[in-house]
């Protein structure tokens, strides 16, 4: 077993024209719509022709993809695990949208892959490390649909436009709920051109968002992945409906993070159900969710919202790194709440602190493990050293023994 780095690396000789693209080559692709595309890959409409992956390769912005810290080494591996694949390394892109706006609260961005096989996957990328990004999250417990969604469907329409055939749609987090909201609000004729939905970890819908849709004419075609403790692509989603539950390196809200999921082979390694546990919150957690209405769903986003911002952070990753500021305000805000959203608000804080810390912990250890690797090195150079000095000496023994032998 492995992740989708070590897939790359076993699967990578098959073209997609030899194995088409599979739930592993979903993800791959998701998680690449994380890279920071812009002013790399064209933008929609734009009329400009698709780049490859040897473009972005010598691209001189190249740095500039792997730019979200979250993950910048492990998508760097995987950008030089495609490179090195015969399945990626014929890659285009193009299409390339990537809209921060604050006062809308909306964090939206997509692009579109074109593969070796003439199959097309249009990727809507997941929550970005932006405070607004997050926000935005939060909202899609409203029983409007947000800004974000609206444009996922305009996306799908625009870009489909430009392709004959069939294709595929899909993200992760996020992500993954954009490309469903997508395929089941596009127009009919966008609709029936849709392969397969893939939604990884992605949450599910209020129930008058999914209503208002046409979501039966593709639940057939709509694979939902979550993990073993999934939280994120558990929210406001229904046990009735199917989803495929895989397993992970990881635990709890570290799941979200694809790089921690089993793959075996070609698909990813299936277990029967998300943790009774992790059940039980899931539940407790939408139960609370649906039983509030806009006004009240409102004033705990906008209150969660207002203590992130607190500390002036632009990033998750700025909010965490000065802990003790951030907490402050947290417990200031606190006490302006009823126990129910305190508790809540409580859990989901102490969330965002946990990857917090696991990021750092991992980012620790990668540097312990490199000054040991370099340690590693220095002694085997060392010994080599030694070894060259120690034959010499043996040369020099020899001769001088054979000079007196003569």
């Amino acid at each position: 077993m492995g992740t989708i780095i070590d897939y790359l690396k076993e699967y990578g000789d098959y073209t997609f024209s030899e194995k088409p693209l599979n739930e592993v080559d979903s993800l791959v692709l998701s998680q690449f719509a994380y890279l920071k595309f812009d002013g790399i890959v064209p933008g929609l409409g734009e009329g400009a022709a698709a780049v490859d992956m040897e473009y972005l390769d010598s691209h001189p912005d190249k740095s500039h993809l792997f730019a979200d810290e979250r993950y910048r080494e492990p998508n760097t591996e995987l950008f030089e695990g495609m490179m090195r694949s015969v399945r990626f390394r014929t890659l285009r892109m193009a299409g390339h949208v990537n809209l921060i706006e604050t006062e809308q609260e909306t964090q939206f961005s997509a692009v579109t892959f074109f593969l070796e096989d003439g199959m097309a996957y249009i990727a809507y990328r997941g929550t970005d490390e932006t405070i607004v990004g997050w926000k935005e999250d939060f909202n899609l417990a409203f029983s409007e649909p947000v800004l974000g969604q609206l444009r996922s469907v305009e996306y799908l329409e625009k870009a489909a436009a430009g392709l004959e055939g069939q294709f595929y749609v899909g993200g992760h987090s996020k992500g993954g709920n954009f490309a469903v909201y997508a395929a089941m609000n596009c127009r009919r004729e966008i609709q029936d051109r849709i392969c397969t939905v893939y939604s990884h970890d992605g949450p599910g819908f209020r129930p008058e968002i999914r209503e208002r849709g046409r979501y039966e004419d593709i639940a057939g075609r709509v694979r939902k992945i979550i993990p073993h403790s999934s939280l994120v692509g558990m929210l406001l989603e229904s046990h009735a409906e199917g989803y495929i539950v895989v397993e992970s390196k990881s635990f709890g809200l570290l799941q979200h993070n694809p790089y921690t999921w089993l793959v075996k082979e070609d698909e990813f390694v299936r277990v029967k159900d998300i943790y009774k546990r992790t059940k039980f919150m899931d539940d407790a957690l939408n139960k609370w969710i649906l039983s509030l209405d806009d006004a009240q769903i409102h004033s705990f986003v906008d209150t969660l919202y207002e203590v992130i911002s607190a500390s002036k952070a632009v990033t998750l990753m700025d909010f965490t790194a000065d802990w003790k500021k951030s907490m402050t305000a947290v417990v200031a805000a606190f006490k302006e709440l009823d126990g129910e959203t305190a508790s809540m608000m409580k859990k989901i804080v102490a969330s965002l602190f946990e990857v917090t810390r696991a990021h750092a912990r991992e980012e620790l250890q990668g540097k312990a493990l490199e000054s040991r690797q370099k340690w590693e090195e220095g002694i085997g150079k060392i010994e080599a050293e030694r070894e060259k000095r120690s034959g010499e000496r043996k040369k020099r023994e020899q001769a001088a023994d054979g000079n007196l032998d003569k």
